[in-house]
């Protein structure tokens, strides 16, 4: 399957109330296969609670409050920079993914 690189990129005023249910994780760079897909991938390379020993418990996932998921939050652009080659796996790239809950 052929990848495409892709900037996410926040685009919500900092003031943005959507930004009370997650963190701004700043620009990411990834290698997906679709603008849809790249959110994903930023979105999986963010820590759950289902990997930690902390609340939500019981099976309960986190993924839902990426903000990289969000389209009033984030835009995603594909990009074309030879610092990122297009051929590997599906990845962030470049950015700091941290954990996506507010006050966590």
């Amino acid at each position: 399957m052929e990848h495409r690189i892709f900037k996410l990129i926040p685009t919500a005023a900092v003031d943005d109330p959507n930004w009370d249910r997650a963190h701004n994780q700043g620009e990411v760079v990834v290698r997906a296969i679709s603008p849809a897909d790249a959110r994903l991938v930023a979105s999986e390379a963010e820590p759950d609670f289902l990997g930690q020993d902390s609340k939500p418990g019981g099976g309960t996932t986190t993924r839902f409050a990426s903000a990289f998921r969000d389209d009033k939050l984030y835009s995603v652009v594909e990009i074309d920079d030879a610092a990122y080659p297009e051929d590997g796996p599906r990845e962030v790239l470049s950015g700091t993914i941290s954990n996506p809950i507010k006050g966590s």
